[in-house]
């Protein structure tokens, strides 16, 4: 080998060894594709994790943040199609809440919570919200504290006050569908009582 060979293969030899990438047969590889995860989200990991939230409004009742520490969160298998996927992978979520030991929600939020929402919470006192809407488990996760931010925000809705005017209209309407009511069964019994016929004896 002549000196130009040698020069070219230590440059090159360099050059691989710049680049940081080490295949399984332990030599060092000089490409990665610039679509690379390492590439397009250099500081990303996969572990979930908390985040520290600070609410915009402190005074406000519920700013939308729900802790995952007091939910009690199951997965089962979802039901429908979806191929095997469906048959080995839990993607169901179950999430409970219990309303009345949640200190983090304010004392009328849980109280009209209760009131709301009888029907889906449990003797126990559990509001349980279930979400198998995708064949992900996150997503359906995601589904349902969105499902439980609606019913808390829901709680914080306040009814419209009637005016006297439209009080009135109401009144006049409900009384007007009686009525119409009334015609109606009286209409019925009029052809039932013609259906009978008078007893003539001829």
């Amino acid at each position: 080998m002549n000196f130009v060979s040698r020069y070219c293969l230590k440059i090159f030899k360099n050059e691989v060894t710049n680049q940081g990438h080490v295949c399984g047969l332990g030599r060092t590889l000089s490409y990665k594709s610039a679509y690379a995860l390492e590439n397009l989200y250099p500081k990303s990991s996969l572990k979930i994790t908390t985040p520290n939230f600070v609410p915009e409004d402190p005074q406000a009742k519920f700013d939308g943040f729900v802790p995952l520490e007091k939910l009690d969160i199951t997965y089962s298998r979802s039901s429908g199609p979806g191929g095997q996927n469906v048959n080995t992978v839990n993607t169901k979520v179950d999430l409970r809440l219990h309303v009345a030991n949640a200190t983090w929600l304010h004392e009328d939020i849980r109280s009209k919570l209760i009131e709301q929402n009888k029907t889906k919470i449990s003797k126990e006192g559990y509001l349980i919200i279930k979400s198998d809407l995708t064949r992900s488990q996150q997503l359906n996760l995601a589904d349902a504290l969105e499902k439980l931010r609606t019913l808390i925000r829901k709680t914080l809705e306040q009814k419209p006050e009637i005016s006297d005017k439209t009080r009135e209209i109401l009144r006049k309407r409900q009384i007007k569908v009686a009525r119409e009511r009334v015609f109606v069964k009286r209409m019925r019994s009029d052809i039932k009582e013609q259906r009978r016929g008078s007893d003539i004896d001829i």
